[in-house]
């Protein structure tokens, strides 16, 4: 199932990418890669009977470290509520205004400019997603 705020994340993204709006396309990619990196599950939490059964009844006696197997190396992904989801993008946000504020004290106007308009892109984002039947 598709959250409103990644459906909306998409939605602009595909309309960025229409319109070969660069910099509109690079923060949105951002933010949607921020919350796949979220769903990922930790190293070590690997398929259910990978942690009781000894690691050589996975590995290749061919190749060094390889796993044999059909998806014995798969595990599902962790499935993010909506609010999971949202502090996530209220991080890159967050990034998006330090950075402006460090571009803007070194003196980098047109780096600043651009992670302001960032920042405020994602902010509409979710705003939008945040609105009722939005």
């Amino acid at each position: 199932m598709t959250s409103t705020l990644r459906t909306v994340l998409r939605s602009r993204l595909t309309t960025a990418m229409r319109e070969r709006d660069r910099s509109a396309v690079s923060v949105l990619r951002t933010a949607v890669a921020a919350i796949e990196n979220a769903e990922a599950v930790p190293v070590g939490d690997g398929p259910e009977g990978a942690a009781s059964t000894p690691a050589s009844a996975f590995t290749s006696p061919d190749v060094a470290g390889a796993a044999v197997g059909l998806g014995v190396t798969e595990a599902e992904r962790r499935r993010l509520d909506h609010a999971t989801e949202r502090s996530v993008v209220v991080l890159e946000v967050s990034s998006l205004v330090e950075a402006e504020t460090a571009y803007a004290a070194a003196g980098d106007r047109e780096r600043a400019r651009s992670a302001a308009l960032g920042a405020a892109l994602l902010q509409s984002v979710l705003d939008e997603a945040d609105r009722p039947g939005g």
